[in-house]
């Protein structure tokens, strides 16, 4: 991990006062947010699919269960 990645006291201490609510909601904001971006990858390397290959395309690796290479 690079060190402007790591997670600072304040961090820690931002996430210790939220209620598990809100911590639920920050998962799911970070989890659409990194389909968003994959979805928006896909796209660009494979701009003559249709919208709904890129979206089986990326279904298929959120769902995927083993890890990558």
């Amino acid at each position: 991990m690079l060190t402007d990645e790591q997670t600072s006291r304040e961090q820690f201490t931002m996430y210790r006062r939220m209620t598990p609510q809100q911590r639920l909601a920050m998962a799911g904001q970070l989890y659409w947010s990194a389909r968003k971006i994959k979805t928006a990858e896909i796209r660009g390397l494979h701009p003559d699919w249709p919208e709904s290959r890129v979206n089986d395309e990326v279904r298929r690796i959120f769902t995927k269960h083993e890890p990558d290479s």
